[in-house]
């Protein structure tokens, strides 16, 4: 999918992922990969063009964060979680199952 260097600590990154083009944004944290569906649960805009905050990933339009761990909202006004999806490095390289979901 991508290069694990190509990914900033912390700096969200969109990416669409498998057949079905599926929007993921994916977040390094020190040295854990987080891939969540891309898309805020409240007002279906690009998470990825969020920040991340100590919450979570923050949606830019109202203020959303969801647990990069679980896809839960840490506020609203979302209520609902978004996907989170199964990462796995492989030799330097970051690969993201979104045919299996973690929470």
């Amino acid at each position: 999918m991508c290069s694990l260097a190509d990914l900033d600590d912390r700096k969200p990154v969109a990416f669409e992922v498998g057949d079905e083009h599926t929007p993921v944004v994916l977040v390094r944290d020190g040295g854990t990969v987080h891939a969540l569906h891309d898309l805020c649960t409240h007002a279906e805009v690009s998470l990825s063009e969020g920040e991340v905050t100590r919450k979570g990933v923050e949606c830019w339009l109202h203020g959303s964060c969801f647990d990069l761990r679980t896809g839960r909202p840490s506020s609203p006004p979302a209520t609902e979680p978004v996907d989170v999806f199964a990462v796995e490095i492989r030799g330097g390289d970051v690969h993201v199952d979104v045919t299996t979901t973690t929470n």
